[in-house]
């Protein structure tokens, strides 16, 4: 079966989001539900919502779908459900049932690749010791994938993304160019090591983080998807009230990625995103190839986690252990404040 998916889309993956300017003010009057079981709502634009059970478990809630980010169909499956399964890493939590969600041309693309689609999400669903349960599938196209995922989590253990503290080291864990390298591989302008490397970080299931996120005590974390780090990293400024500094050459970039947006190559995702983020961000002397680099919609990106200093060598070195070899310090918390970000 050599059914290439990414001939069915024009944006794929978490670049097809609606723009975050339009969905916060879509958002911001909405009828909240009072319960004071609730522990995370959509108030602070966190990765998912989590409900208190008992003074011992509360569950985290989450889903998350999009039109094919690669061309194999299987990969696509391990790629969505790695994307789906990573908002409860990001707070900390530990999946363990999930649902599919589809939607499928039955009679424009081969179902055998439906089914491959769903094998790749089992598999990495297994790998996360998430239980795939049933799901849901209606004919639409382009074609859309993704699970409702069920996580679990200690009540006094939810990890946010507002529990960012000044002095707190910002750690990114996989790096940026996902979106870039996807486009490219459209376009046939990036290298099969390249696109194969994108591929790999897409696959790779943030479960290690989040375990040593909780080792290390960490409290403010997010993970980096379809708005981009600046974007994300904005959000996560703004829920915590504090202002950050990020040292953009420090950020680590996917080889090629960076050559692409100097070629001219830069996917509509991050126009989006530049707008959202451009007035509450001092850009310095950030060259313009690196600023479309920060504000690329990634797809099943890395965590951006908050540590306290004291605390940095361990979770490195924690993270480069379990294979997230391009981990590093991009930044900190400078202090409490509006939300801003300084580029340096």
């Amino acid at each position: 079966m050599s059914f290439d998916l990414l001939t069915t889309v024009e944006n794929g993956g978490c670049s097809a989001k609606i723009p975050a300017a339009i969905l916060e003010k879509t958002l911001l009057n909405l009828v909240r539900v009072k319960d004071p079981n609730i522990l995370v709502d959509i108030d602070t634009h966190d990765d998912a919502g989590v409900y208190r059970i008992n003074d011992d478990l509360a569950l985290i809630f989450t889903t998350d779908f999009f039109p094919p980010i690669c061309s194999d169909p299987y990969e696509f499956g391990e790629i969505a459900a790695a994307n789906s399964l990573s908002d409860v890493y990001a707070m900390g939590g530990e999946p363990f049932l999930a649902l599919n969600i589809a939607m499928f041309p039955a009679a424009i693309i081969p179902m055998e690749a439906y089914v491959q689609i769903l094998e790749g999400a089992a598999s990495v669903s297994a790998k996360a010791n998430t239980i795939v349960i049933g799901g849901h599938t209606i004919d639409d196209n382009p074609p859309k994938f993704g699970l409702a995922v069920i996580g679990r989590v200690h009540p006094t253990k939810v990890i946010t993304n507002s529990g960012l503290r000044p002095g707190d080291r910002l750690i990114l864990t996989k790096p940026l160019g996902i979106g870039i390298i996807i486009a490219g591989k459209k376009l046939n302008m990036v290298s099969q090591n390249a696109y194969n490397e994108a591929l790999m970080w897409m696959k790779t299931l943030n479960k290690e983080g989040a375990t040593i996120m909780q080792e290390n005590y960490v409290t403010g974390a997010t993970d980096i998807t379809g708005f981009g780090l600046l974007g994300h990293a904005l959000k996560m400024a703004r829920a915590s009230k504090v202002d950050i500094r990020i040292n953009t050459n420090d950020v680590p970039i996917i080889q090629e990625s960076y050559q692409l947006v100097d070629n001219g190559c830069i996917p509509c995702a991050a126009f989006k995103n530049l707008e959202y983020i451009e007035s509450s961000v001092n850009f310095g002397k950030c060259d313009y190839n690196l600023k479309m680099m920060l504000t690329d919609a990634q797809t099943s990106g890395g965590l951006l986690m908050g540590v306290q200093p004291d605390k940095v060598d361990s979770v490195l070195n924690s993270l480069i252990k379990s294979g997230f070899s391009y981990s590093k310090v991009i930044g900190e918390v400078i202090g409490a404040g509006e939300g801003n970000i300084v580029l340096n």
